[in-house]
C-alpha cells in the first residue's frame, strides 16, 4: 500500500455539495491544500449510452448518470429551487435552515445563486409570473385537501448543466484544488474518535491513503450505502431516515399545460385516504424524457430529465410516498427489496404500465403500449405490472393521489397515462450533525443530500458554501 500525501482537507464526493465547498474554500482559504476524491468521471466524460443503444447498459464500474463530477442531480433535470421573499420558512430542500436559520439560509441561497449565474446559469426564473393563476390552482388544490408549494426555479436543463459544471470543474483545478477522478474511498481513517484521513483505490487499482485533520463527506444519494457502512463501522451517530418510495408518471404536455406555464414545476403534497401517508409530486419535467439510473448492486431505477433544446410532447414527474420506518434498523433495505423485485420482473429494466391496466389489475402488454395514445419516452422500459412489486400500501397511496390530482388537473388520471417503476430516493441514515456540520467523529463533517441534511442541487450547494465559511471559525 502506497504512503499517502498530507492535505488540510479531504472531500469525499464531487457533487454540488463537494464542488461548492471547494469553490468557497478558494475564496476564503486559498492557502489550504484540498483533495477532492470522486469515484465517477470528469463531467465532460459522463456519457450515458442508453439513448444511442436503446437500452441501459449498466455501465461499469459505476453508472455515468448517478456518478461523476456534479453528481446525479445535475444529470437529471438540473433545477435550482429558490425561495419567495415573503416566505418565513423553507418548504423544500431539506433541513439546512434548521441549522443556520431561515434568514441566513436565504442569504446563502442568494450567494449560491450568484455563483451559478457566474458560471452560466440562465437568468430566467420560472414560476414568478401569473400569481393570480397560481392562486386559483392553489385554491382548487386546497379544496380537495392537497397543498401546493410554489417557489421560483431556475431550470438549467440537463444539457446546459453539463457545460456549467464543466466550467466549475475547470475553475477548481485552475485554482489549486486536487481532484482525483475514478478513485473510490474505501474507508475512513479514524483514531481515538478523530478522523485522520481516508483510504482509497485509484483507477489503476492501487490502494493508498491520504491524510488530513478534516474530512468532508459529500457523497450524495448515490453514496447512501457507503455512508451507512461508514456509520456502522466507525460508530458515527445517526438515526433512521424517512424513505421515499414511488413511481415516475408520464402524461401529455397538454394536460399539464397550465402547471408547466405558470409554475414549471408544481409541488403538490397530499395525504390521501385510507392511510394518510404523505404523497408528493417531485422533479417535474415539461416536454421531458423518462430516464434510467443504476445504483450500487446493479439496481435500475427510473428518473426523468428535461433539456433546454431537445423536447418531447410529454411531461414526467415523480409520485413519491414518504415512509418513516423508525423501528426498522435499515429502512433502505426495504427500498432495495422493492427495486430488486421490480427489476426481476423487468429483466433488469424499468417497468412501465398503463394507468388503466394498473387499475384493472392486469399487466400491460407490449402491443398495447405501442397503440397507447401516450407514447413512452423511455424506449428501454419493459411493459409489465408495477403492482406485482410495489407494496399494497404505497400503491394505494399513489393511485388515490392520482385521483385527487385529477380534480385539480383534469386529465391527470387519464387511462393512457404511464406509470414507470421503481422510483426510489436512497437516503442514508440521518447523520447527527453539529451547527458546523461536524459528526460525532472529531474533524469529520458531512454535507449535502447523502447525510440527510439537504434535498436538491441548490441546498446541497449552499451547504458546501456554509461549511467552507465555518470550518475554521
Amino acid at each position: 500500500m502506497s504512503k499517502g500525501y498530507c492535505y488540510d482537507v479531504i472531500v469525499v464526493g464531487g457533487g454540488p455539495a463537494g464542488a461548492f465547498f471547494a469553490y468557497e474554500m478558494i475564496q476564503k482559504h486559498p492557502e489550504k491544500k484540498i483533495l477532492l476524491i470522486e469515484r465517477g468521471k470528469r463531467v465532460e466524460n459522463r456519457i450515458c449510452p442508453e439513448k444511442k443503444e436503446g437500452k441501459c447498459l449498466k455501465c461499469r464500474p459505476h453508472c455515468n448518470i448517478t456518478n461523476g463530477f456534479s453528481g446525479a442531480g445535475a444529470f437529471s433535470d438540473g433545477k435550482l429551487s429558490l425561495y419567495n421573499p415573503e416566505d418565513d420558512d423553507f418548504y423544500v430542500g431539506g433541513n439546512l435552515h434548521k441549522y443556520v436559520g431561515v434568514d441566513e439560509t436565504k442569504k446563502l441561497v442568494d450567494y449560491t445563486d450568484e455563483v451559478y449565474l457566474k458560471f452560466g446559469a440562465t437568468d430566467k426564473k420560472e414560476g414568478v409570473k401569473n400569481r393570480s393563476k397560481v392562486a386559483k390552482i392553489r385554491k382548487t388544490a386546497e379544496n380537495v385537501g392537497v397543498e401546493l408549494i410554489n417557489i421560483p426555479i431556475r431550470h438549467l436543463g440537463t444539457d446546459k448543466a453539463h457545460d456549467l459544471y464543466r466550467k466549475i470543474e475547470e475553475y477548481l483545478e485552475k485554482n489549486g484544488i486536487t481532484i482525483l477522478f475514478e478513485s473510490e474511498v474505501t474507508d475512513l481513517i479514524v483514531e481515538n474518535n478523530k478522523v485522520k484521513g481516508v483510504m482509497y483505490c485509484t483507477k489503476s487499482g492501487e490502494n493508498t491513503c491520504a491524510q488530513a485533520p478534516k474530512v468532508i463527506i459529500a457523497v450524495g444519494r448515490v453514496g447512501a450505502d457507503w455512508l451507512l457502512n461508514m456509520c456502522a463501522k466507525h460508530n458515527i451517530k445517526s438515526s433512521p431516515a424517512v424513505i421515499d418510495v414511488g413511481v415516475r408518471y408520464e402524461l401529455p404536455d397538454e394536460v399539464m399545460s397550465e402547471i408547466n406555464e405558470y409554475l414549471y414545476e408544481g409541488k403538490f403534497i397530499g395525504k390521501p385516504n385510507p392511510f394518510n401517508d404523505k404523497v408528493r409530486t417531485f422533479c417535474q419535467n415539461p416536454s421531458g424524457f423518462v430516464s434510467t439510473e443504476v445504483y450500487d448492486g446493479g439496481l435500475t431505477l427510473v428518473n426523468g430529465h428535461s433539456a433546454k433544446d431537445e423536447k418531447s410532447q410529454n411531461t414526467n414527474l415523480a409520485l413519491l410516498v414518504s415512509m418513516n420506518l423508525r423501528d426498522v434498523a435499515d429502512p433502505m433495505e426495504y427500498s432495495r427489496n422493492i427495486a430488486r423485485n421490480m427489476n426481476a420482473l423487468g429483466g433488469g429494466n424499468v417497468l412501465v404500465q398503463r394507468l388503466a391496466d394498473l387499475k384493472a389489475g392486469k399487466r400491460t402488454w407490449e402491443d398495447e403500449l405501442k397503440s397507447n395514445s401516450v407514447e413512452p419516452t423511455l424506449k428501454s422500459a419493459m411493459a409489465g405490472d408495477v403492482s406485482l412489486a410495489m407494496p399494497y400500501r404505497e400503491m394505494t397511496d399513489i393511485l388515490m393521489f392520482i385521483d385527487l390530482m385529477d380534480k385539480i388537473i383534469p386529465g391527470f388520471a387519464n387511462p393512457d397515462n404511464l406509470i414507470y417503476g421503481p422510483e426510489l430516493k436512497f437516503y442514508s441514515n440521518k447523520v447527527d450533525l453539529s451547527k458546523s456540520f461536524e459528526t460525532s467523529i472529531e474533524g469529520l463533517h458531512a454535507i449535502g443530500d447523502g447525510c440527510g441534511l439537504t434535498r436538491g442541487l441548490m441546498m446541497a450547494s449552499a451547504s458546501g458554501i456554509q461549511l467552507a465559511r465555518k470550518l475554521y471559525d
